[in-house]
C-alpha cells in the first residue's frame, strides 16, 4: 500500500487530550497482539505484568527544550513567533519563523520571556526555504540556558492552540529526559513514572537508552499522494555500544526488544540497516513504510498518531495494516484519549 489516502481517519475532537492525567501511568493501554490478531484493554501501570524478565525496553532520553519563541520586530513593532530548531558552534541558530510582513536580513527581534517582559534580542541573518531563518542572539549565553528563560514549551497546536501553562514544563517531559535537543516530546515515554520504571526493573526486564532528537518534521502531514515521493525529514540520534550489548544480551536469552515510541523504533532500525545492529551517531532520514523489513524491534509501545503522518504509516507497517486500523477504530469507539497527552497502544 503506498497511497496517502489510505492513512486517513475521522477523530471526534473531544478525544484529543488537552492535558495529561494526574498520574502518568493511569493512561489506558490497548494491547495489539499480532499472533492472535486480538485486542485487549489494559493500563500503562500493567506493563510489569505484560513484560517478561528476558525483555529489553528501549527508551529515548532526549530532552525537550523550550523552543517556542515569542517577540516582536523592533523596526515595526509587529508580532513575531519562532521555533528554535538547532544551534551551531559559532552561535547561530536555525529558527522556523512566523510573522506578518517581510522581515529583512539584519533586522532585530526582541524576545519576550515567560513573564511577558522584553528580554534578549536576536538578529536575522539569512533566510532559507520554508520559513527557516538563520539568526544570532545578541548574547553569549549558552543556547539551552537562554531558551530556559525566554522559551516556551513547544506544544503541538491541537493542545490548547499551542499555548502552554506552567505545568507543561514538567508534564511535557519524560522523567528520564537527559540530553537536550528535541522540539517535541517522545510522547509514549510521557507515561512512565519513576515508580513504574522501578517495578519494571524489579521484574528483571532490562531498560536501556538511546537518543533521538525529535525535529520539526515529525508531525508534519505528508503532502504527496504517493508515500515514496515524500521527502523525509532528518533527525539526529545516537545509539551507543552499551545499549547494543544490552539488546544483544536480551536477544541471546530469547527476549523481545521493545521500542518505546516511534522515535526509538526509527533509530534502532536505522542502526540495523546493514543487517546487524551497530553503534550509530548522526542524522537519519529513514522513512519506515511498506514494504519494510524490521531487523531490530520485536514490539512497540506508542501513542495514537495523527492521520496522514509518517508516524501512522510506521505503526501500521509494523503492526499490520488491517489489525492497526481495527485497533484505531476500537480506541475511538472506547473513547481513548488521543495524541501527545493521550493513551497508548502496545503492539506485540
Amino acid at each position: 500500500m503506498s497511497e496517502l489516502s489510505e492513512y486517513d481517519y475521522e477523530l471526534p475532537r473531544e478525544l484529543i487530550a488537552q492535558q495529561p492525567l494526574p498520574c502518568r501511568s493511569d493512561a489506558r493501554l490497548l494491547v495489539v497482539d499480532r499472533a492472535s490478531q486480538s485486542l485487549s484493554h489494559k493500563y500503562i501501570r500493567d506493563l510489569p505484568e505484560l513484560l517478561r524478565r528476558e525483555d529489553c525496553l528501549v527508551l529515548n532520553d532526549t530532552r525537550v527544550v523550550p523552543a517556542r519563541l515569542v517577540g516582536y520586530r523592533v523596526a515595526t513593532g509587529g508580532r513575531w513567533e519562532g521555533l528554535f530548531l538547532a544551534a551551531d558552534e559559532r552561535g547561530f541558530w536555525r529558527v522556523l519563523a512566523k510573522t506578518r510582513g517581510k522581515p529583512s536580513p539584519g533586522e532585530l527581534i526582541t524576545l519576550r520571556n515567560a513573564h511577558g517582559e522584553d528580554d534578549v534580542q536576536i538578529r536575522l541573518a539569512v533566510k532559507e526555504d520554508e520559513g527557516v531563518w538563520i539568526v544570532r542572539p545578541e548574547s553569549d549565553e549558552e543556547p539551552f540556558r537562554l531558551l530556559e528563560r525566554v522559551g516556551r514549551v513547544p506544544l503541538p497546536p491541537y493542545i490548547r492552540g499551542g499555548e502552554m501553562v506552567e505545568s507543561d514544563r514538567k508534564a511535557y517531559q519524560t522523567v528520564y529526559a537527559r540530553t537536550p535537543g528535541a522540539i517535541a516530546a517522545p510522547t509514549s515515554g510521557l507515561h512512565f513514572t519513576e515508580h513504574l520504571l522501578e517495578k519494571i526493573r524489579e521484574k528483571g526486564t532490562t531498560i536501556c537508552y538511546l537518543t533521538l532528537h525529535v525535529g520539526e518534521g515529525t508531525f508534519r502531514p505528508i503532502e504527496t499522494e504517493r508515500l515514496a515521493e515524500h521527502p523525509m525529514h532528518a533527525e539526529w540520534g545516537e545509539l551507543g555500544q552499551s545499549a547494543i550489548e544490552q539488546i544483544e544480551s536480551c536477544r541471546g536469552r530469547g527476549g523481545r526488544v521493545i521500542a518505546v515510541g516511534t522515535t526509538s523504533m526509527r533509530l534502532l532500525e536505522a542502526a540495523a540497516r546493514g543487517g546487524t545492529l551497530k553503534p550509530f551517531r548522526g542524522m537519519t532520514d529513514l522513512f519506515i513504510r511498506p514494504p519494510f523489513q524490521f531487523r531490530a524491534v520485536d514490539a512497540l509501545l506508542t501513542n495514537f498518531h495523527l492521520p496522514r503522518t509518517t508516524l501512522l504509516v510506521l505503526v501500521r507497517t509494523f503492526g499490520g495494516d488491517e489489525l492497526v486500523k481495527r485497533a484505531y477504530e476500537e480506541a475511538i469507539r472506547e473513547e481513548y484519549r488521543f495524541y501527545s497527552y493521550g493513551d497508548a497502544m502496545l503492539i506485540i
